[in-house]
């Protein structure tokens, strides 16, 4: 095993789904290229976590993966400035900014597997003590940095954000048939899965290796839920998932007001 430094722990990013409730956004992408401005949702997600030091990527691919290996063939290309010269066979100049020093794994994990099913088909990838897991569709400016390092201080097997979502609706409070109070939009008051996760590598051993159609979010995380080994880590920023049209369309307003929570790079 190597060091548990972020730079050396591996993040795992779910991007084999499909996307169907999200269409008007894109008819032939998936949906972690679906963009944010103008670069894939999957890149801001990225974007973060190397903020927070953490530069060694697993993408578990399954919808059109090709697409996205495309992507990341592409990237230095796409993210520079180009001289050509044209005329001269394999000549090329690349005048590289300041690109991200990232090491992307892209394993097509399969089109219709499961989410443990993907997981344990990338966990002879995961080779730390520790791993970082999330999907390629929710964005927040959460502490991962932070998030992984309670769970080295604990004798957890994982951690979860919890969030407070907000609403789709405005709460009314009433008395005596008159409206005393109209919140639009409120948080919840409970907790709900942000979907960033920190694991030792031990929970591994719980996601079964012949069985690409289960989900880790099941059988796994409840194991060890009832075994107390399953923390929260409270996340009470901002918070996100491009779930919807509408969601598409707000982070897209938020970055072009620039005024995006998750941008802390």
């Amino acid at each position: 095993m190597t060091s548990v430094g972020p730079e050396n722990i591996p993040v795992v990013i779910l991007c084999g789904g499909q996307g169907t409730r999200i269409r008007e956004a894109s008819e032939k992408l998936p949906k972690p290229l679906i963009r944010v401005g103008t670069q894939p949702v999957l890149w801001h997600i990225m974007k973060l976590y190397g903020a927070h030091g953490f530069r060694r990527f697993i993408l578990c691919l399954g919808y059109k993966a090709w697409d996205v290996k495309q992507y990341f063939l592409r990237y230095e290309e796409m993210m520079s400035d180009l001289t050509i010269n044209v005329g001269r066979r394999n000549t090329e100049f690349v005048h590289l900014e300041s690109l991200d020093d990232w090491e992307v794994s892209l394993i097509d994990t399969g089109l219709n597997t499961g989410t443990g099913g993907r997981v344990a088909k990338v966990a002879h990838l995961i080779d730390t003590d520790y791993f970082m897991l999330t999907y390629g569709d929710g964005l927040g400016d959460v502490d991962v940095s932070r998030q992984l390092q309670a769970l080295q201080e604990s004798d957890l097997l994982g951690t979860v954000t919890g969030i407070h979502p907000t609403s789709r609706y405005g709460e009314l409070l009433e008395e005596d048939g008159m409206v005393t109070s109209f919140a639009e939009k409120p948080p919840s008051e409970g907790w709900v899965s942000g979907g960033f996760f920190a694991f030792r590598r031990e929970f591994l051993s719980y996601v079964p290796s012949d069985q690409p159609d289960h989900f880790f979010e099941h059988a796994p995380v409840q194991a060890i839920t009832h075994e107390g080994r399953l923390g929260l880590y409270p996340h009470t920023g901002f918070w996100m998932g491009m779930d919807t049209f509408r969601e598409y369309t707000a982070l897209n307003d938020m970055w072009e007001r620039d005024e995006a929570p998750w941008k802390i790079w």
